[in-house]
């Protein structure tokens, strides 16, 4: 069995997006495959079994045959830190971590995937570095775009890496502003090469893989429908809160923004219903919607079609009529409990993560390693375990 470990430089820097493309390239070239995170600190319960999220997700979009507890050997909830300082966690934890390694001894390959930079886990011993070096795998480390700030992060992490005796079998740039930045490969390959690092490719940057569809929001919230709009497959482009004044939030807001705003907030409700109500398209703005006063059209020049969709926070459902000026302006809007902060909070889970419903992300995500990772590179750079 070869097996290489997948390292980042820090947290959403698209190690997850390269872990897709890296088992679905090992598949396609007819290997038996097999998907490991050995220190999880995002755990969910899959069939009554506790596991890293990741190894959720790669088990399921690939449909791998090998159990949860393999994967997914040691996890991290909230205040196990604490524990482990104290000397409350007496379990060599390591030894679970080789034990689960052991049982993929049948498999032609397996991608080991880390939590975050070299660093992460130090606090229990069982940071990146420590366990590539347990498991003797080398390492290739994911950065995302830039020139000097991934050359930075790769070589520090690398450092980290080496001083443990792991092999750097090379680099990942993710999210490259390709098209804007000419001559970018040969500028990151030329300053990796110096420190003594390969870069094996780059991946160009794709909103869908950084932002979620308003589809994904509404399943992600698990809100209320009041309107789907013209299409749930639309990628969002931001996201801004509806905190503040309606004309100064304008000025926050693109068309393809989602706003999460108080359901009770009419004020900014409504004066984004008249940005969609006016323009090009629509040549006038009622005057009010169902006994409502709108929002005069002049107050939005030069904002017609602000925003995608709104999320209704608070559980403050609005009046009829100021639903029925949503569903006439055509905006998507979904109404949710809880409040604006943990809203947001979820929201943001949902702009970095990738999830197993996520078909149209995942299918990119493929389609973009076939087309930019020389996967045979990547096998090369994996080393026989025993």
């Amino acid at each position: 069995m070869r097996h290489v470990y997948l390292a980042a430089t820090g947290q959403n820097r698209g190690k997850t997006t390269a872990a897709l493309g890296f088992l679905d390239g090992f598949l396609r070239n007819g290997l038996t495959t097999g998907f490991m995170k050995p220190v999880g600190q995002r755990t969910v319960i899959q069939d009554g079994v506790a596991a890293d999220e990741d190894a959720v997700l790669m088990k399921a979009v690939f449909r791998l045959p090998d159990r949860l507890a393999a994967m997914s050997p040691v996890h991290i909830p909230r205040g196990f830190t604490k524990a482990y300082i104290a000397g409350e966690v007496v379990e060599d934890l390591g030894a679970r971590i080789q034990e689960a390694h052991r049982t993929f001894a049948g498999h032609d390959v397996l991608l080991v995937e880390g939590t975050g930079h070299a660093g992460v886990g130090a606090v229990v011993g069982l940071s990146n570095a420590v366990v590539a070096a347990m498991l003797r795998t080398p390492a290739i480390i994911v950065s995302e775009g830039g020139v000097g700030r991934p050359i930075d992060e790769i070589v520090l992490n690398a450092s980290l890496f080496r001083a443990h005796g792991v092999e750097v079998a090379g680099a990942i740039v993710n999210k490259v502003q390709v098209d804007a930045q000419p001559g970018i490969a040969k500028t990151l390959d030329r300053g990796l090469r110096r420190q003594g690092v390969e870069l094996l490719g780059l991946l160009p940057y794709r909103p869908i893989l950084t932002n979620p569809t308003l589809g994904m929001i509404l399943e992600g919230v698990h809100g209320e429908t009041l309107h789907e709009g013209p299409d749930l497959d639309e990628v969002i482009g931001g996201v801004a809160i509806g905190a503040m004044e309606p004309g100064h939030m304008l000025e926050r807001v693109g068309p393809r923004t989602l706003v999460i705003v108080p359901g009770d907030r009419e004020d900014v409700i409504l004066t984004l219903t008249t940005a969609h109500l006016v323009g090009p398209a629509r040549p006038g703005t009622p005057a009010e919607v169902g006994g409502i006063s709108m929002v005069p059209a002049a107050e939005v020049d030069g904002h017609e079609g602000a925003a995608l969709g709104l999320v209704l926070t608070g559980g403050y459902r609005p009046r009829p009529a100021v639903i029925d000026a949503i569903r006439r302006a055509d905006l998507f809007a979904t109404l949710v409990h809880e409040d604006t902060y943990a809203v947001a909070s979820e929201v943001h889970d949902l702009l970095v993560k990738t999830h197993a419903g996520d078909r149209g992300k995942i299918e990119t995500i493929k389609a973009l390693v076939a087309e930019h990772l020389d996967i045979d590179r990547i096998l090369a750079a994996a080393a026989p375990a025993w």
